[in-house]
C-alpha cells in the first residue's frame, strides 16, 4: 500500500513521512478518523514506508523485500490485531488471520460491519479479548527478526475489553526499543482515557467532495458526472463512496433493461417482446427480483415527480431524464394497479413461478395499464 493510493489526507501524509524525515517516530501513534476516512490503509502505507529499505522522499519502493511482504500482510515484525466474535476455537486475531489478510487485501477501506460479514458473526459482539492482550504482551517480548521495527497495529482499539486495555497500558507507555504501537481508530471517545494519554493522534478528517470525486474516477474510470453524484450521497465516507458507486452501476444496466421492458410493453412489440422474455428469464430469479423491485422504485419516482416532490438530487442524470419523459404515462388511475402486478410478480417469482410465462402476463398486463388515461 502507498502512501500516494490513499484518498485525500494531505496533511496527515505529510505529517507522518515528516516524524520519519526528522527521525522523531513516537513509540504510540493513533490513527484517528471516521470510518471510510482512510485511516486504516494510511496505516500500512505508514509501515510499508518504515520497513522499505529503498524508499524515496515521499513514499515507498513497492519492490523491495519488506514492502513485497508487507503488501501480502507477512512481515516476521508486523504484527495485526483486530476485532474477532470470540468462540471456543476462535481466541485472538491469530486465529483469523489468513481471512483477515484476504479481506483488508480485496478492500483496503475496509468497514468493522463488512469484516464480520466476510467471518459471518454479523450477529454477534466484536471483541479484542484480554487473551489478545496477553498475545500481544507475548509477541513483543522477542527480538526482531529482521533486526529493525517491530510493529504492533491495532485495528478498532475501541472494542478492547477494560481488562486487555488496562493490560496493555504499560507496555503502550514504555515498549522495548525500536517497537511501535499503531491504534487505528473510529471512535476515540470510547476508549479509556489512559489509553488516549499514552499515544500521539493522528487525525483523519471526512473526505471533501473534491477528493471522493478524483479518487473514483481514477479508481473505477467512472464519468465526473456520476462521481459527483456520489459524492453528494456518500457524507465524505470514500468506503460508502464506492458501494454507492457499485450501485449506481447496477442500477444503469437496470435502467436499460427496465427502459426496453417499458418500450415493449407500450407498442407491445411481439417479436421484441419474445427475445425479451427469453433473455431475463436465463437470469436467475434473484436478478428477476432486483429488476422487479427497481421498477417498483422506478414507477413510485415517475408518481411522486408528477406530484412534485421526488428529490432528483439522489437521481444520476440518465435515471432523471427517463423519469422525466416516462412520468406522463403514470397517474392516479393506473399507479395502484402497475404496482399491484410488480409486487405480484415478484411474490411468485420467489415461489419458483414459471418466468416465460410470468414476464409475457406482466408485459400484457402493463400494455393495458400504461395507456389508461387519468
Amino acid at each position: 500500500m502507498y502512501f500516494k493510493n490513499i484518498i485525500g489526507q494531505a496533511s496527515a501524509k505529510a505529517k507522518l513521512i515528516g516524524m520519519f524525515s526528522d527521525n522523531r517516530i513516537p513509540h504510540a501513534l493513533m490513527f484517528s478518523g471516521p470510518e471510510g476516512s482512510g485511516n486504516l490503509p494510511a496505516a500500512f502505507s505508514f509501515i510499508q514506508y518504515l520497513f522499505c529499505t529503498q524508499k524515496s522522499e515521499n513514499d515507498s519502493c513497492g519492490h523491495c523485500p519488506s514492502c513485497l511482504k508487507i503488501s501480502k500482510l507477512s512481515h516476521p515484525d508486523f504484527h495485526l490485531v483486530f476485532p474477532i466474535a470470540k468462540s471456543k476455537d476462535i481466541l485472538t486475531s491469530n486465529d483469523l488471520l489468513p481471512e483477515f489478510r484476504k479481506c483488508f487485501l480485496n478492500t483496503p477501506y475496509l468497514t468493522l460491519h463488512e469484516w464480520f460479514n466476510e467471518i459471518e458473526a454479523e450477529n454477534k459482539q466484536p471483541i479484542i479479548p484480554t487473551e489478545e492482550a496477553s498475545s500481544i504482551l507475548k509477541k513483543l517480548s522477542y527480538t526482531s527478526y529482521e533486526g529493525g521495527y517491530k510493529v504492533m497495529l491495532i485495528w478498532q482499539p475501541e472494542k478492547m475489553n477494560a481488562e486487555s486495555a488496562n493490560k496493555l497500558l504499560k507496555i503502550l507507555e514504555e515498549p522495548p526499543e525500536k517497537t511501535i504501537f499503531i491504534l487505528v481508530c473510529n471512535h476515540p471517545d470510547q476508549l479509556l482515557t489512559t489509553i488516549i494519554s499514552r499515544v500521539q493522534q493522528i487525525f483523519f478528517n471526512k473526505l471533501d467532495d473534491e477528493n471522493i470525486i478524483k479518487g473514483l474516477v481514477e479508481e473505477f474510470n467512472c464519468t465526473k458526472e456520476a462521481a459527483q453524484q456520489i459524492a453528494l450521497m456518500c457524507d465524505g465516507n470514500y468506503r460508502e463512496a464506492q458501494l454507492l458507486l457499485q450501485q449506481h452501476d447496477g442500477e444503469h444496466n437496470l435502467l436499460q433493461n427496465f427502459r426496453a421492458f417499458m418500450i415493449i410493453a407500450l407498442n407491445f412489440d411481439a417479436i421484441k417482446a419474445v427475445s425479451w422474455i427469453d433473455e431475463n428469464a436465463r437470469t436467475g430469479r434473484e436478478k428477476q427480483k432486483q429488476f422487479l423491485q427497481y421498477g417498483l422504485e422506478i414507477i413510485r419516482d415517475c408518481l411522486m415527480y408528477n406530484y412534485g416532490s421526488v428529490d432528483l438530487i439522489r437521481i444520476s442524470g440518465e435515471e432523471k431524464n427517463f423519469i422525466m419523459k416516462f412520468s406522463k404515462f403514470i397517474n392516479k388511475n393506473n399507479y395502484e394497479k402497475i404496482t399491484t402486478e410488480l409486487n405480484n410478480s415478484f411474490y411468485y417469482i420467489e415461489r419458483n413461478a414459471n418466468p416465460k410465462i410470468l414476464l409475457m402476463d406482466l408485459l400484457m398486463k402493463m400494455n393495458e395499464y400504461i395507456h389508461l388515461k387519468e
